[in-house]
């Protein structure tokens, strides 16, 4: 005979530090249906949150950290519940979320470009090149327009 197993549940706030999710953003996942309505105690009507709640908010979490939408993650979640039906729609969230990602990556090595070109300038400036600090300056103005660009898109 088996040993009858016990379901460990979790307050908010033992949620939000095992998630890294705050108490507010579950609450909100919650009310605008990231997240299925979550079980009450039955005196307190505390939020309870269940190994399995525990598991969906860890993805929830990690969707997030990528940067997706509130509302990408609310349909991720809905396909999800539809299973392999939902593959394809899947498929191309996270591939549009991929996508933007790609975007904000190039956004972030310009500025990291324009960066290295002023601590390149300084390092002129410092050693008294003012040949190459000219040089650098000049790369600069140009990277800077582009960095403005890529900042309107």
């Amino acid at each position: 005979m088996s040993a009858p197993t016990t379901q460990h549940t979790y307050t908010i706030k033992e949620t939000a530090a095992l998630t890294g999710l705050p108490a507010s953003t579950l609450r909100y996942y919650e009310s605008i249906g990231v997240i299925a309505p979550i079980s009450r105690g039955a005196s307190s009507k505390h939020r309870v949150y269940d190994e399995e709640d525990l598991d969906r908010l860890m993805w929830v979490a990690c969707l997030a950290a990528t940067g997706m939408s509130v509302g990408a993650m609310r349909q991720y979640v809905t396909n999800g519940q539809r299973g392999p039906a939902a593959a394809a729609e899947q498929i191309e969230l996270l591939a549009e979320q991929e996508r933007r990602l790609a975007v904000e990556a190039q956004h972030i090595a310009v500025r990291q470009r324009y960066v290295r070109l002023k601590i390149d300038y300084w390092q002129a400036v410092e050693a008294g090149d003012t040949a190459r600090a000219e040089r650098v300056s000049s790369e600069a103005r140009t990277l800077a327009d582009q960095l403005k660009r890529t900042t309107k898109q």
